[in-house]
């Protein structure tokens, strides 16, 4: 009896809902089931994202600057709708069933780009390159339609994104010691998984798309998604099921509610009459800053009743934990903040600059680089700068008093200082093609000048990325409250969908202000008519000045997890001090 308890999973059950069994349930074969539908994922995501503006510019006739916004505004509200799955999951669904409907949503909204793609009626007549003013925009219906395939993909990406990878870790038994070591290789495998899709979308998906046809390369898509979620739901039996704690969204809003409620509250004399949780197995110290939200913990007399009933409605009576885990959170906002800018010049490697490589010489021999396919130059040198940093650099630093590496905050910082750089050369590159396409004419069809001109700013973003994602992903989650660590990765995928519609937002702006009376402005229809480097350089300036706000908020920053607590078996002092007022 007591050998088959051993290999019960404590905190786990399989899908009967009894105890999970550690040699039937979960592990890799179980995780391998799961990865399958995030490498369909990243292939029709990054297959749909680096080529979406050179269809809306080419087949839809929309204007440069437009075609950015829609590419933007999409994978914007793509990582937005991440949060609102996972709020399905936490709350309502389950991460089983939020990944098995979403997989489906995702293949229907494929399906639906390769039918708007596909048929002559929903788009536009074709028209020559060198007569684009003359050319007839994509009409509401023929937008519409191409619209609602793109969101409806979006939203399954959103549901996907929110629960493959807690789903994954999920059949892996942190509490025992090779189990354990699974799970980090997991997060390896994971994101092996996520550079393989996004290889194979930049390069054989794109090649599809641009020589065989749209609708080709999004049915692939859509059939291979049908095929993973088929794949998915076949492992029901293999998997290893985990109780969701509760969305922490709901647990941030609670304290907020309740701060509100009892804003005309008097502080007790003494904190030691705040409320704290007696069932908490951990508790944090309270602290003096945001004393505004302590009003969530005071005890009134509506509140008096806890003596009776242990748990006390969460929306009008929080712990002090729970107050000091919402306190924590607004400590990260700052350097939250000052990441988004580096996700707005991330935005232009998939709009402007494949914008550029389109009217380039881009030919090796007899083969021509479709120009999305420039984002493989990226994505190698992602892959390059983390082989290097943990092959080389890594076995340096642990011979020194720093074996840790980089912090995740200098990190963050070095992948802010190449989006710099990067944007400088894209000024310069930019302004070596606008000089041969006024010597050319700016309506010649491919300029004689190489993409290869491009290679630098795709370079030096991929560097960038390379050390902000491992910088802001590690920060958000080691930072967040130990209750908390959902929100963590929830708010760096804000910061990665506030910089997509940030460049949208800063696209228009620029439009407007630059936008002259019979002439062009910077961002014109056309990009030979435009001022495409003056664009870049602001952008790089703009990313100048948010360095500098980093650095001041990462030095000013102070990790704050406060004294842990074991709990104690000491009554909890719910007395209603007698100088309070009822809210």
């Amino acid at each position: 009896m007591e050998e088959n308890q051993t290999q019960l999973v404590s905190d786990a059950v399989d899908y009967k809902g009894n105890s999970a069994d550690r040699n039937t349930s979960g592990g890799w074969v179980a995780a391998a089931l799961i990865l399958g539908v995030e490498i369909c994922e990243r292939l029709s995501t990054m297959a749909i994202v680096v080529n979406l503006v050179t269809y809306l510019v080419g087949t839809m006739h929309l204007p440069s600057a437009t075609s950015s916004n829609v590419s933007t505004n999409f994978g914007g509200t793509s990582y937005m709708l991440c949060l609102l799955g996972g709020i399905l999951a936490d709350t309502f669904l389950t991460r089983y069933w939020t990944i098995a409907i979403f997989a489906v949503i995702n293949a229907m909204g494929t399906c639906l780009l390769a039918i708007s793609t596909g048929l002559p009626q929903l788009r536009p007549p074709p028209c020559g390159p060198a007569q684009s003013n003359e050319c007839v925009e994509a009409n509401s219906l023929q937008m519409g339609v191409f619209s609602c395939a793109l969101y409806l993909y979006g939203l399954g990406l959103g549901g996907i994104k929110s629960s493959v990878s807690g789903f994954g870790t999920d059949q892996f038994d942190k509490n025992d010691k090779k189990e354990k070591q699974q799970m980090a290789s997991f997060f390896d495998m994971f994101y092996l998984i996520i550079n393989i899709g996004t290889l194979l979308a930049v390069t054989v998906l794109v090649y599809i798309q641009d020589k065989v046809g749209r609708s080709w390369g999004y049915g692939i898509c859509s059939v291979t998604m049908l095929l993973a979620a088929f794949i998915f739901l076949s492992g029901t039996k293999k998997y290893r099921y985990k109780e969701s704690p509760g969305s922490p969204v709901v647990q941030i809003l609670q304290v907020l509610v309740a701060a509100i409620r009892k804003r005309n509250v008097d502080f007790p004399s003494n904190i030691s009459h705040l409320y704290e949780d007696p069932a908490q197995e951990l508790r944090l110290s309270h602290t003096n800053k945001l004393r505004c939200l302590d009003k969530a913990a005071v005890i009134t007399s509506k509140d008096a009743g806890i003596s009776e009933s242990p748990t006390p409605n969460p929306w009008s009576l929080c712990s002090v934990t729970r107050v000091e885990e919402v306190k924590m959170l607004t400590g990260l906002l700052p350097i939250w903040a000052t990441t988004i800018m580096f996700w707005t010049v991330y935005a232009q490697m998939a709009s402007f600059s494949v914008q550029q490589a389109l009217t380039m010489e881009r030919s090796i021999g007899n083969f021509e680089i479709p120009p999305a396919s420039f984002n493989v130059f990226m994505i190698g040198s992602i892959m390059l700068t983390l082989a290097i940093y943990d092959r080389l650099i890594m076995p340096l630093f642990r011979k020194t008093r720093k074996p840790q590496g980089l912090t995740n905050l200098q990190k963050i910082g070095f992948g802010l200082f190449f989006s710099i750089i990067a944007m400088a050369a894209a000024a310069f590159a930019e302004m070596k093609r606008l000089s041969v396409a006024k010597t050319k004419g700016t309506t010649t069809l491919t300029l004689p000048v190489s993409g290869f001109l491009l290679l630098p700013q795709f370079i030096l973003v991929g560097i960038g990325d390379a050390f902000i994602y491992a910088g802001q992903l590690d920060f958000f989650i080691t930072e967040s409250p130990r209750g908390m660590k959902a929100i963590g990765t929830g708010l760096f995928l804000t910061t990665i969908a506030l910089g997509l519609f940030g460049s949208s937002i800063l696209v228009e702006i620029v439009r407007n202000v630059t936008e002259t009376n019979g002439g062009h402005d910077w961002l014109a229809h056309r990009i030979n008519d435009g001022r495409l480097d003056y664009f870049y350089g602001l952008l790089a300036v703009l990313s100048l000045i948010n360095l500098g706000l980093f650095l001041v908020c990462a030095k000013r920053y102070k990790p704050n997890h406060g004294e842990v607590a074991l709990r104690t078996n000491d009554k909890v002092n719910v007395d209603v001090p007698p100088k309070e007022e009822s809210a």
